[in-house]
């Protein structure tokens, strides 16, 4: 008998990456491994704008990243609602006027 190994829903990586002087976002989901995410999310975000960084990365859940006037705060959670809530809270204590800019989720 031969069994084949699949990588789990829960084993589905996914990352945002943000760029706090331009704006400029890009998201990745349900890749198998947190590199693999990272770099996609990174190559979106740097088409859309310069400065780009890594702002959350998860596995099997959401991410999301909130901003503000003079800041943003980025999280993951097992919702989309609890990575928004958590992001903006983030957010919350750096700065004001926070708001969702973006979010991901894994299939699961």
């Amino acid at each position: 008998m031969v069994f084949a190994i699949t990588p789990s829903l829960a084993e589905q990586y996914g990352a945002i990456a943000y760029s706090p002087s331009s704006g400029a976002r890009g998201y990745a989901y349900d890749y198998p491994s947190r590199r693999q995410a990272e770099q996609r999310a990174l190559q979106e975000c740097r088409a859309n704008g310069r400065g780009c960084q890594i702002a959350v990365w998860y596995v099997g859940a959401c991410g999301a990243v909130a901003a503000g006037s003079n800041g943003w705060g980025s999280a993951w959670g097992n919702s989309r609602q609890a990575a928004e809530s958590r992001a903006l809270r983030q957010c919350s204590q750096y700065t004001n006027n926070c708001s969702v800019r973006t979010w991901s989720c894994t299939s699961r």
